[in-house]
């Protein structure tokens, strides 16, 4: 475990508070007139899944975990199971849904994505900042309809719901931002 001090604290860090460990989602450093700083961070457990707003004194430390990443194929998904394969030494392992949380939304066959373990125990997976998806279902285009119109709910190949432009139909590819769940682009 390595020390830092909170105000560097960023999204995405992992550390361990109170015998768990959290990673950082938002946070914000507030300085409120003449009283102390203090960063209010948004985090979410990985053992229970619980999100939770907390707020650290700015000259506090917090401990930072060290994970290890190691590349891994998602191979298919089978019940309540997903499957991966190192892409180095070709073993095979599994997650469960529970443990693997809103990262189900992005697993497609054959995508590369690294798998974070703390204590030799795989504790969730780290997705590319975009990925792209087919469009199953959606509404049909309006003729007429701009750019600046209203967006329209889309169901994508893993169930995930986005909303996109009118313009986009069913068949389409688009990018997806695997942070906010939200639509960036059409890709041909």
């Amino acid at each position: 475990m390595s020390s830092v001090k909170a105000t560097q604290l960023r999204p995405g860090m992992v550390i361990q508070h109170g015998g768990d460990l959290f990673t950082v989602f938002t946070t914000e450093h507030r300085t409120p007139g003449n009283k102390r700083g203090s960063m209010q961070t948004r985090m979410k457990n990985l053992r229970t899944g619980a999100i939770i707003e907390y707020r650290f004194r700015a000259e506090e430390f917090v401990d930072r975990a060290i994970l290890d990443e190691i590349e891994f194929e998602y191979l298919y998904k089978e019940g309540d199971d997903f499957h991966f394969m190192n892409t180095k030494t070709y073993e095979q392992m599994q997650m469960t849904k529970d443990e693997l949380g809103e990262t189900v939304n992005y697993l497609i066959p054959n995508t590369i994505v690294k798998i974070e373990f703390h204590d030799e125990k795989a504790i969730g997976v780290d997705l590319p900042d975009t990925m792209d998806m087919k469009v199953i279902q959606t509404e049909p285009t309006l003729q007429k309809a701009t750019a600046s119109a209203v967006m329209k709910p889309a169901t994508l190949e893993t169930g995930l719901i986005v909303n996109v432009p009118p313009f986009v139909n069913e068949g389409d590819r688009i990018r997806v931002d695997t942070s906010e769940a939200r639509y960036v682009q059409r890709v041909e």
